[in-house]
């Protein structure tokens, strides 16, 4: 690597500008580090994230199953077939609905369709448990995006894309009374409504919530009617899919219409993408960003990622590829395909130091520390722009 290096405080007063009241079209995309940023105390000075990570959530439910005396001889069975390392909660789920659609009244392993089904339902469970937590009272970093999606005046709907299957987001906007549409129309049984999704005649003012990877309150219906409800019936499906699962056409909606939004969203006109809590390891994901990067040149991604580059290989090779991809970590960033360190001159002086960036001594060295990859310093980024924008009379009352 030369010597050259990165501005981390020229890169900081890009996104804001890049986030400023105006006509530019903004989107953010909240991977599975954003709950993972809100700490729940455990007593004795310990505490852990509101939602674990794919780690964390994969072990309590091979745990849970492992207890579980009508199912844990056939989650051995399926854990079996997958063989070589430990697979994730993700994994399991494609390679247990992979089988499903094949085993018919047949059995696999001894597995037959009863119990697939029996297990399927019970990992959904058991995964709604967990991501299904209230989002803390107060101000968290969810309630900072849903404020300033509220309070800053713009031509476009904001759009929120997330893989999360939790409801943080949705209790974040209705908690500040922000109008959202997610895809489906009703009250009761919401039905999914793809022509009002392709519209854009909605206010502004409403925000757009697209869950790419399904969510714990999607249920199919026998008659596989795809609904939201906070409750099911015995004989409903819940609609949560990883990203890497091959969709057919009778699972075509509403999974790739979320991913048809990002398509289209970064595929025209002058559009800002900030990814945070996405460290770019889904393939299917990246292959849509990648693609809308390249079709329209007007459009920019922000990746935010916490922590230093080394951790995300991935999102440092679709940078180094791609000129309208910034990646900015810790410790460094990719921005127009050049891999560089921050600038270790501190400047105090600037609106955002300590806001975005920090200095931090490591041994005898001291380096420029960009903290925007954390959700929660993203979030108070976020206020920092609403009290600024407050104060220049660009607060949107309406």
């Amino acid at each position: 690597m030369s010597g050259f290096t990165h501005c981390p405080y020229r890169q900081s007063s890009l996104l804001q500008q890049a986030l400023a009241p105006n006509k530019m079209r903004i989107a953010f995309l909240l991977g599975a580090g954003c709950p993972m940023s809100i700490r729940v105390d455990n007593g004795g000075g310990n505490s852990s994230p509101l939602i674990p990570d794919i780690a964390g959530l994969t072990t309590l439910v091979s745990t849970t199953l492992a207890t579980d005396i009508e199912l844990n001889a056939d989650y051995a069975s399926l854990l079996a077939r997958l063989g070589g390392a430990a697979p994730n909660i993700e994994e399991i789920l494609s390679h247990l609905r992979a089988l499903l659609d094949v085993v018919r009244d047949g059995e696999i392993n001894g597995l037959t369709k009863p119990k697939l089904q029996a297990l399927d339902k019970r990992i959904c469970q058991i995964t709604a448990d967990v991501v299904g937590v209230p989002l803390p009272d107060g101000e968290t970093p969810y309630h900072n995006l849903a404020a300033w999606v509220s309070g800053i005046s713009r031509a476009h709907s904001v759009e929120v894309f997330t893989p999360n299957y939790d409801l943080l987001m949705e209790q974040a906007l209705e908690s500040h009374k922000v109008p959202y549409f997610d895809g489906f129309v009703g009250a009761r049984e919401a039905f999914f409504d793809l022509p009002s999704m392709e519209s854009d005649t909605l206010p502004s003012r409403w925000a757009r919530l697209w869950k790419v990877h399904g969510s714990i309150n999607w249920w199919r219906t026998p008659d596989h009617d795809v609904v939201r409800k906070s409750k099911s019936d015995d004989a409903d499906r819940q609609m949560i899919y990883p990203s890497h699962l091959k969709y057919d056409q009778s699972r075509r909606l509403p999974y790739l219409a979320m991913l048809d939004r990002l398509r289209d969203f970064l595929g025209r006109g002058q559009a800002v993408l900030v990814c945070c809590g996405y460290s770019f390891a889904d393939q299917h994901l990246n292959e849509v960003i990648m693609n809308g990067l390249r079709s329209n040149p007007t459009a920019m991604c922000f990746g935010l990622l916490y922590g230093d580059r080394a951790q995300y290989p991935e999102a440092i090779h679709c940078a180094m590829r791609q000129p309208n991809l910034s990646i900015l970590t810790a410790d460094g960033a990719v921005l127009g395909t050049l891999n560089r360190d921050w600038n270790s001159a501190a400047q105090a002086s600037h609106p955002l130091h300590g806001v975005a960036v920090d200095s931090v001594t490591e041994g005898e060295v001291v380096r420029s520390n960009f903290g925007l990859g954390d959700f929660k310093k993203l979030g108070q980024f976020l206020a920092h722009q609403l009290n600024q924008n407050s104060d220049s009379g660009a607060y949107n009352e309406a």
